[in-house]
């Protein structure tokens, strides 16, 4: 059995953005009680990301992190038809995944406790992302 749905994210530029329950609601809609979700962002410069969902500060450290993996406005960079932050956030995408995928049981999701799924913009602009989830089972 499969189920795959979409959803938008909206942004407000660089940063994370929690989608957990809006996985979850589509996980419970699939009638699938034993398989694995996959969670795919349908872009380049932003990823979707498993982590701590009780720390906040996790989150903006990662973002210190991504800026030393990947720094926006390197003189190196070639792809930079969009502003300086273009090709760090390709990078990043490359870095943190586009796709991830996570163990149903129980028509639920096995998330450990402090687990939630993030989609992680990478641009310091707004933009709308498409995340689909495809559950199988």
């Amino acid at each position: 059995m499969a189920y795959q749905q979409s959803f938008d994210v909206s942004s407000r530029g660089r940063g994370t953005i929690e989608i957990t329950a809006e996985v979850a609601r589509i996980v419970r809609a699939s009638g699938v009680s034993i398989g694995l979700a996959n969670v795919f962002v349908q872009h380049t410069s932003c990823s979707v990301v498993v982590t701590e969902n009780a720390d906040p500060s996790v989150r903006r450290d990662l973002e210190t992190l991504a800026a030393r993996w990947a720094p926006d406005g390197d003189a190196a960079y070639h792809h930079d038809s969009e502003g300086d932050d273009d090709m760090a956030a390709h990078g990043r995408n490359i870095l943190a995944g586009c796709s991830l995928s996570v163990p149903v049981a129980g028509g639920a999701m096995l998330l450990g406790t402090w687990q939630g799924i993030y989609l992680w913009e990478h641009r310091t602009i707004a933009h709308r992302r498409r995340v689909l989830v495809t559950v199988v089972g």
